[in-house]
């Protein structure tokens, strides 16, 4: 994993809960928050949380996998 911060990561870059290590991946989506895929990390909306977890975005990192 990256130290990068969400907003740096690229539009298809898969980011990872540093709490449960549930991995976004824009090309899915998720289907929990109603987020359709190809939305990038950085376009989720503010209040947008861990589907597994509810960890806030910011206990996310860039997953280099």
């Amino acid at each position: 994993m990256s130290d990068a911060t969400p907003e740096q990561a690229s539009p298809e870059t898969r980011m990872e809960c540093g709490v449960c290590w549930h991995v976004y991946d824009p090309a899915e989506g998720d289907p929990v928050w109603q987020i359709a895929p190809g939305v990038a990390f950085a376009d989720l909306p503010s209040d947008w949380r861990c589907p597994e977890c509810d960890a806030p975005r910011e206990k996310f990192l860039r997953c280099e996998t």
